[in-house]
């Protein structure tokens, strides 16, 4: 036993111990017996042991008892305390898996319940790694997690990112600094031999989305030769993998000047001036200006942030993918191809479908899908926890009908 057996208790009610036992790692503010073990007892991000209503451990966790996730187990029995130590093992097991499906350091080291560590992201590109902790517990264990980072990966820096929105249901503030080290050079990711520049600091997430590597990879067969208009496009990552590939010609659309902006300087930093241009444009219109210029493309991709992002959006988030995919699909080839994916999670992979197949139906066209998508290996689902299932896209062939 270490000294985890000194933090205090959570008691939960009985019954409510099930889906932890098993394998979920979520306990909500109701399933707390609040008589034996008040919420209010609790600092947001204290460490405390996880204890079923008949006494027994289920392991270590941290509690915030301002979130309705009020608790988070991180080590299931009391062998480990929540310390440098720990995220050191955690940290060398999430490697362990990168690299053997990576040949280059740049992947998602961390995702968070799938990788044990629940509240904390890591992203590495090369010798940088970018880390979001999304809850208290884990912005409390912040200097721990670094202190690890440094001793497995030896980086030249770390960096947090800690400005995404669901901290503001933890009652965290939003900042973006470096944690350690300095960021004296450019921060590049290199994917199928395409090099991007990325914003760690002021760009979106963590400054790349490497949960469609893998998707990307796919474009191969489908691209070579033909032209491609790559929509929502961010750093121009589906578009300059497309050129790479073999694509005669490549629009990149994003609507942040900063973002196509970032993509010019990708397109120059890889010699493909010659077949890709960024276009600083809202998606839906700039897909109607192409439509009404007859414009059309043999691949159209369609990558859009979450049109979603809670329940209660979800009719009309589900008119806007429809929509979008259809726009997408009136400036296709009569042959074409159409990728179409969806981060939201409260979009379900049906319901993506659906609107793919309604917009078809709409312009007399059929679809046949190819290829499923979803997040890639180092987004691994934990099958106890649907939320970390979120991302999934289909390939699809768009036929007349």
């Amino acid at each position: 036993m270490s000294d985890a057996v000194e933090y205090p208790a959570l008691y939960l009610k009985r019954g409510e111990d099930a889906r932890l036992r098993a394998g979920h790692l979520w306990v909500f503010s109701n399933e707390v017996d609040v008589k034996r073990t008040p919420l209010s007892g609790f600092a947001p991000g204290e460490i405390c042991i996880v204890v079923d209503h008949a006494g027994k451990p289920l392991g270590v966790g941290y509690v915030n008892p301002n979130s309705l996730i009020c608790a988070r187990l991180v080590a299931r029995g009391l062998d480990h305390a929540l310390d440098r130590s720990l995220f050191v093992h955690k940290l060398n097991v999430a490697l362990g898996l990168r690299e053997r499906l990576y040949d280059e350091p740049y992947y998602r080291l961390v995702y968070g319940e799938s990788d044990g560590l629940p509240g904390l992201t890591l992203d590495r590109f090369g010798d940088v790694v970018v880390g979001q902790t999304t809850t208290a517990g884990m912005e409390r264990l912040k200097d721990e997690i670094g202190e690890a980072v440094v001793k497995v990966l030896k980086p030249r820096a770390l960096v947090w990112k800690n400005d995404a929105g669901i901290r503001s249901l933890e009652q965290l503030p939003d900042y973006a600094d470096i944690g350690y080290g300095a960021l004296d050079a450019p921060v590049v990711v290199r994917e199928g031999g395409v090099e991007f520049a990325c914003d760690v600091i002021g760009g979106q997430k963590t400054g790349w989305f490497y949960d469609q590597h893998a998707n990307r990879d796919r474009l191969a067969r489908y691209v070579a030769g033909k032209r491609v208009l790559d929509v929502c496009s961010y750093l121009g990552g589906w578009g300059l993998r497309a050129a790479a590939m073999g694509a005669a010609e490549v629009v990149c659309v994003d609507v942040s000047a900063h973002a196509v902006e970032a993509i010019n300087g990708n397109i120059a930093r890889n010699g493909f001036g010659d077949r890709v241009r960024a276009v600083k444009a809202d998606a839906f219109d700039e897909l109607k200006r192409l439509r009404e210029l007859r414009e059309r493309f043999d691949v159209v991709i369609l990558d859009p942030p979450a049109f979603v992002k809670r329940k209660k959006d979800f009719a009309e988030g589900r008119i806007a993918y429809r929509r979008l995919n259809e726009m997408g699909m009136q400036v296709l080839s009569r042959d074409g191809i159409l990728v179409t994916c969806s981060c939201s999670y409260h979009m379900p992979r049906a319901a993506l479908l659906d609107s793919v197949q309604q917009a078809a139906r709409h312009l007399d066209r059929q679809v046949q899908v190819l290829e499923q998508l979803q997040q890639g290996p180092d987004h691994p689902v934990h099958p106890a926890i649907p939320e970390t299932d979120y991302l999934k896209g289909y390939l699809c062939r768009v036929l007349p009908a």
